[in-house]
């Protein structure tokens, strides 16, 4: 991965599927989570922040135990995406989990790491753009996904060593009965971890030709991704940098970053995103950092980031955070106070 990658979630449609298998509706879910109707339409783009919020709608509205897992284990496994599904083809579990892992960013921006000490197997998942806890239902979602890969692909009944959580458990046996293994609730973090010996179990199932026809396209979605990432990370960089000295245009980016105007909007655009948008991220960006600093004034703040009136700023930071940029910086403040 040569740069940062952006913070772009693509819902697949097996997500939705999946909802419609247990008679879950999609459009109360975006109501709740107070996102465009447009969420469900494919190819459109959300935010970790937007992502979690639907989560946890999911979770206001259907409050079942172990949901995430009851999703994951009615799902078929014909309706994975192409990222995921090339892993249960695989050579064995261990060439799964990579694929798994190596795929998973072409439809969020969460890295999968899995560390091998003697013989456990440690899975966390990483979201790099969070700025709350992940919610539950997502964790379950996702160790569940392990699993599934894990049983169904190699026709045993694998089980983790242990699975722990940062959450406070339920008072019924569901992860434990779904598990077949040591639960362990109020963790200092989320991991799965897996038998290392289970990782050298073959897949029955694996293809070899559907393989070898699959990652080549895989694999140019990932360099596409981080072409797109690197340009928006660029591009949002040079807007932070020359935001406090003016409002800046398109032309001074270009300049910035020593390439025509047209060059430059033909590869945001291919991006999938705007010039738009991604000076929206960087005032977004640029405003908390701003905040964090006590001395600073909310108005000067605002004329910092480009804007006419400290009014105007308000009402853009109430649509990013849901918050005033004074209370935000309250609530920040009383964060950090509670760390040190």
């Amino acid at each position: 991965m040569s740069g940062q990658m952006a913070d772009r979630i693509k819902v697949p449609t097996a997500f939705w599927r999946m909802l419609e298998a247990q008679g879950i509706p999609g459009s109360p879910l975006i109501r709740q989570a107070r996102l465009p109707s447009i969420t469900r339409m494919p190819g459109h783009m959300l935010t970790t922040d937007q992502y979690f919020a639907l989560l946890r709608a999911l979770e206001t509205l259907h409050p079942e135990p172990g949901l995430g897992i009851k999703l994951i284990r009615g799902a078929d496994t014909s309706i994975h995406p192409p990222s995921s599904l090339s892993a249960f083809y695989a050579r064995d579990l261990r060439d799964g989990l990579e694929r798994l892992a190596r795929y998973k960013r072409l439809c969020t921006p969460a890295v999968l790491n899995m560390t091998e000490v003697e013989r456990q197997c440690i899975v966390e998942l990483n979201w790099v753009h969070a700025t709350g806890p992940e919610p539950a239902i997502s964790v379950d979602v996702a160790f569940a996904t392990i699993i599934e890969l894990a049983r169904r692909a190699t026709g045993h009944s694998v089980n983790p060593l242990r699975v722990e959580y940062r959450r406070s458990g339920p008072r019924d046996g569901l992860y434990r009965a779904y598990f077949q293994g040591p639960v362990v609730f109020g963790a200092d973090a989320d991991r799965l971890i897996l038998d290392a010996l289970d990782l050298d179990r073959p897949f029955p199932g694996h293809n070899p030709e559907l393989i070898a026809m699959m990652t080549p396209v895989l694999g140019a979605a990932l360099q596409e991704l981080d072409e797109q990432a690197d340009i928006a990370c660029q591009v949002v960089s040079s807007l932070k940098r020359s935001l406090p000295s003016g409002r800046p245009e398109l032309k001074h980016v270009a300049r910035d970053l020593g390439m025509s105007d047209r060059t430059l909007q033909r590869r945001i655009t291919a991006a999938g995103t705007s010039f738009r948008d991604l000076l929206v991220e960087a005032r977004r960006d640029l405003s908390q950092v701003l905040l964090a600093n006590d001395a600073m004034q909310i108005d000067e703040i605002a004329f910092l980031l480009g804007y006419h009136d400290s009014s105007s700023f308000h009402r853009a930071f109430r649509d990013w955070e849901g918050v005033s940029p004074r209370r935000w910086r309250e609530c920040n403040a009383h964060r950090e106070a509670a760390l040190t």
